[in-house]
């Protein structure tokens, strides 16, 4: 057995690696110092995390010994970690409400601003729902590069939608372009050149939201606009299935529409 490696049978050594642990974390005056002595103490490189993979070394009659002994050591470490993580948090809480206290007393000037536009209203209520979730919120160009709108997606030089009736394209004089040198300028159709900005610049995996006003080249009537607001989620990771698009799609109607809300997948059909 290595001498720099505590042994499960060494009760000794045990206590005083608890007692040591149990000092420093009592120590700790926030939750940064908490993490590192969390991870001294109780990460794979702690001596009684690596006393643990001595116990398959040992005899047949001393490995219960070892694992009661271990089992009892590790877990005074933890229980002392988890509370004083509680005891660290509730007093970082208590400090930044005494810090927020606002006399409720005291005049203030009051200025009338008028209403907000229910769009914005309702798309920070969307960002607030996928932030709930722990993604991120993101947000890019109005004014987008062709590159970023079209082909990034993979839609083909001839696509329709590239064309000047589906798309607003950006005069190359006004922004210092010419006809050798276009500026190759939209005003984006939709938000998803976002994703292909985050996808060449973000690891993975990526959780995001992005909210945003677009622009198509309609007449506007009761059922077309030139501007109006989209919004579409990113979400690349190992393990995702439709069935996680189905929940998050499904929790986002409850929470938008109401708690009986329900959302209906249908499959796409194939072209004849």
């Amino acid at each position: 057995m290595s001498e720099n490696v505590l042994s499960p049978l060494d009760t000794e050594g045990l206590e005083r690696e608890v007692a040591a642990a149990l000092q420093a974390i009592a120590a700790a005056a926030d939750v940064d110092t908490l993490k590192a002595v969390r991870s001294r103490y109780n990460g794979d490189k702690a001596p009684l995390t690596q006393a643990k993979k001595l116990i398959g070394k040992l005899d047949s009659q001393d490995k219960a010994t070892a694992g009661q002994n271990l089992g009892a050591a590790q877990g005074r470490v933890r229980a002392a970690l988890d509370a004083k993580q509680t005891e660290l948090q509730e007093a970082a809480q208590e400090a930044a409400l005494a810090a927020e206290t606002v006399d409720v007393s005291v005049l203030s000037a009051r200025h009338p601003l008028g209403s907000r536009h229910p769009l914005m209203v309702l798309e920070e209520e969307v960002a607030d729902f996928f932030v709930s979730l722990g993604w991120d919120i993101a947000a890019g160009p109005q004014v987008e590069h062709e590159w970023f709108n079209f082909d990034a997606l993979n839609f083909d030089a001839d696509h329709p939608a590239r064309q000047m009736q589906d798309t607003l394209y950006i005069d190359s004089a006004s922004v210092g372009g010419s006809a050798e040198n276009p500026a190759n300028l939209v005003l984006r159709t939709h938000t998803s050149p976002v994703q292909a900005r985050l996808l060449t610049t973000r690891e993975l995996p990526i959780y995001v939201a992005i909210p945003g006003k677009v622009f198509r080249a309609d007449e506007l009537d009761p059922t077309h606009s030139p501007v109006f607001n989209q919004v579409e989620g990113l979400a690349v990771d190992q393990g995702l299935t439709m069935a996680d698009l189905k929940g998050t799609l499904d929790h986002f109607a409850r929470a938008m529409f109401g708690p009986e809300a329900e959302t209906t997948g249908r499959p796409l059909r194939k072209a004849q």
